[in-house]
Parts: structure tokens; sequence; C-alpha cells
């Protein structure tokens, strides 16, 4: 069996890089893409803007104060949804394994691409040129063996380069880095992995994998194959959304847990309705509660059958919330997601049928209104708690359908 071939392609500062194409007067300055208010949140900095301290998901408030000659673009997804759509028809004419990882990113197999080609390398060396000829945008390019070790690649030459890891060179990159490097290593498995005595990825690799585990669990004995170049995921080929999630991040922190109910009871409703869209069904449900000092938690529960009725998600999601409202604080962000997803949905029994049927009627009911006049021609009970007023900032706050 032959050498995998997988190349990451990582768009260089995807959103500003479009920006300052497209308005000549940006090129060279600190660009921020994303809401200026003291609720927005930065969705892509500039090369230039990144010399001060700035990225995706800072506050806009703490890349004012690191930058405070940046210049702050509002963006527009609609544009940056249209190039990212031409991107992907240039990795397309190489392979037909693409697995998207976002708007902006990609693992590309070209195992077998190499006989119309040439090699991984030239096949990247080309993608970059006519990223570059066709586009105006440059992106980095990753080569190795597997997707851990080609996204690991595609960072380590940025902007507009290429890294290549073969197997002969795998430990020789891979050893001197810091654990956090590593896919999964957050800043809780890290100190667990210092009391250790772990720093590197080659003390890591020098512990016996019993003490990983030990320690670490399965993820440990994942761990152990990182640190040794070792993935065999496969590059998935899947067009179809792998989940839905609608968020609303708000201008002041909601301090009333009944109003907070009711804006879930809205995205439940609105998750709901896409999902039927989509024809589809999820059996996970879960929350995101972002508060005031941008900590974030989720919280989710796995259903026996799945569903795409609009009651049994929004009563899973309240009771999520209600199960953490217990210790409520402010929050800032609130939203529902749905995974899982499959295209049909498993057999219920008799009594089941019966409620379903009449939830099911609902649905097509509220379906067939809405969609000929609009999401504000019907409003449930549960939702009208939730005060319009409430402004959305910032990347998440439209609804969107989300690869996972």
């Amino acid at each position: 069996m032959p050498l995998r071939a997988i190349l990451h392609i990582d768009m260089d500062a995807f959103f500003a890089a479009v920006e300052q194409r497209d308005h000549p007067e940006l090129r060279g300055k600190p660009v921020l893409v994303g809401g200026d208010g003291p609720r927005g949140v930065v969705a892509a900095a500039s090369y230039e803007a990144r010399v001060f301290g700035c990225h995706s998901a800072m506050p806009s408030s703490i890349a004012r104060r690191l930058c405070p000659n940046a210049i702050f673009v509002k963006g527009s997804h609609g544009t940056y949804s249209k190039v990212s759509k031409q991107v992907f028809e240039i990795l397309e004419r190489f392979s037909p394994a693409i697995q998207p990882i976002s708007i902006d990113e990609a693992f590309l197999d070209v195992t077998g691409s190499t006989h119309l080609f040439g090699s991984p390398t030239n096949i990247a060396i080309e993608i970059r040129r006519l990223v570059k000829e066709e586009l105006n945008l440059t992106c980095s390019v990753g080569i190795a063996p597997n997707k851990f070790l080609a996204k690991l690649a595609s960072d380590m030459n940025k902007p507009d380069g290429y890294t290549v890891i073969t197997n002969e060179t795998i430990q020789t990159i891979l050893d001197p880095l810091p654990v956090g490097k590593l896919m999964g290593v957050g800043a809780s498995t890290q100190r667990n992995l210092e009391r250790l005595g772990v720093r590197t990825v080659k003390q890591l690799r020098n512990l016996p994998i019993e003490t990983l585990t030990a320690r670490l669990g399965d993820f440990g004995e994942k761990l152990y194959r990182l640190s040794r170049g070792i993935d065999d995921r496969p590059v998935r080929i899947d067009q179809g959304a792998k989940s839905i999630s609608h968020e609303h991040t708000f201008a002041t922190d909601l301090d009333n847990a009944d109003e907070v109910r009711a804006i879930i009871a809205r995205q439940a409703v609105d998750v709901a309705s896409r999902l039927r869209k989509h024809e589809r069904y999820t059996k996970t449900i879960s929350i995101k509660v972002r508060f005031g000092d941008f900590e974030t938690i989720t919280r989710s529960t796995t259903l026996e059958n799945q569903t795409n009725e609009t009651n049994i998600i929004h009563s899973a999601a309240k009771a999520l919330f209600d199960t953490w409202a217990k210790t409520f604080r402010p929050v800032r962000l609130i939203g529902v997601g749905l995974t899982q997803l499959t295209e049909s949905p498993a057999e219920a029994g008799l009594f089941d049928n019966q409620s379903s049927n009449a939830n099911k009627a609902v649905d097509r009911a509220t379906d067939t209104i809405t969609n000929r006049f609009g999401k504000n021609a019907l409003t449930r009970a549960s939702t009208l708690k939730a005060k319009p007023a409430h402004g959305l900032h910032g990347p998440g706050s439209n609804p969107e359908d989300r690869p996972s």
C-alpha cells in the first residue's frame, strides 16, 4: 500500500487579505475584520496587525489597545464565501478527495494524483501559484503522510510558504516542539504533563504508554501515537452539513435567566426549522454559554432517538440550561447547536408516534407559514420574553451551518 500524500491548505489571514486585495488603501496597514464596538470580536487580523499581538477571537477592545492605529472593517461574509468557493474550485482540479475544515482551510488527499500532476510538493507549489495568479491571494501548504503532520506543517512557514514532512524527518521536526503543539493538548493537559517533567514532544515520546494512559486515559494513548507522528484518520469526503447552530452575542450582558430561556426557545425554533430544511435529523443537542469575562461553557445531551421536532429540541436545550442556571450569572452569548445529523430517523414506539405526529403537524404548518411570510409571521409563547432590542455583535452572531 503506497504512503499517503496529504496536503493541508490554509489561506493566509483570509478575511483581512480579501479586504486588502479589494481595497488598495488597506494594503500594508494593520487591518482587523470584526466589530469595533465594546462587545466586538476580531474575526481576522492582517499580518501587519499580528505584529502587535492581535489575533482572531480577541475582544476588539483589547485589539484596539494593542494596536491603536488598526483599521476595523466590518467584513462581508458573502464576499468571503464567494472567494472560498473559488479556492475550492482550484483544489478540485487536483483531487476530488477534499475535506473542508472551515471557509479558508482544507485537507486534500493527493495520493492518487501524483501520476497526473507530479510529486505532492509539485502539487502544493502549483496550488499556491494558481491561488496567487487567479485570486491575488496567498496560502500556506503543509505536505505530509497524514492529516496531523500536514496541518502542523502548514503553520511552519506562514505566510505564503510550504513545508514538507517526510517519514524520515518526522522525529527531527516533532521532537523539539513544545507539547502544546500536539493536537488536543490544552492548558490543563500541559499542566498534567509538566508534573511528569514533560515539556517537549521528545520528552513525551520517552514516556511509557502505561504512564500516559494511567495519567490521561485514552487520550494518553493518542498522545503516545501523535508524538511519533502517527495519525490514521482519512480525508473525509462529505459535502453535507455536519452540524447546525445558532448563537447570539448581546450588546450588554443578560442578567435575567427567563429572558435567556426565551432566547433559547427562539434559537431552538430556528435550528429545528433549518434541520428540516436540510432534510436531516439530530441526536445530540447542545447549548453554549459565554459570560462577560469570556469564560465559555458547553453542555450537551444525546437523545435515545433522532428527531427534527422543535418541541423535543427546545425541551432538551431548556433542560440543559436549567441544570446550569441553578448557579446563574450574567450571560454575554447563548447558543443552541445540533450534531450527529442523519438522513433518516430511528423507529419510534406507538405512543411516541402519536405525540410525534401531532408535533410534526405543528412543525409542517409553521414551516409553511414562515417560508411564505417570513420568520416573524409566527411567534411561539415560549419566546415572548426575548427582547428584540438586544444587539448582535461579532462573529457567530448570525446563524450558520457549520461543518465539523
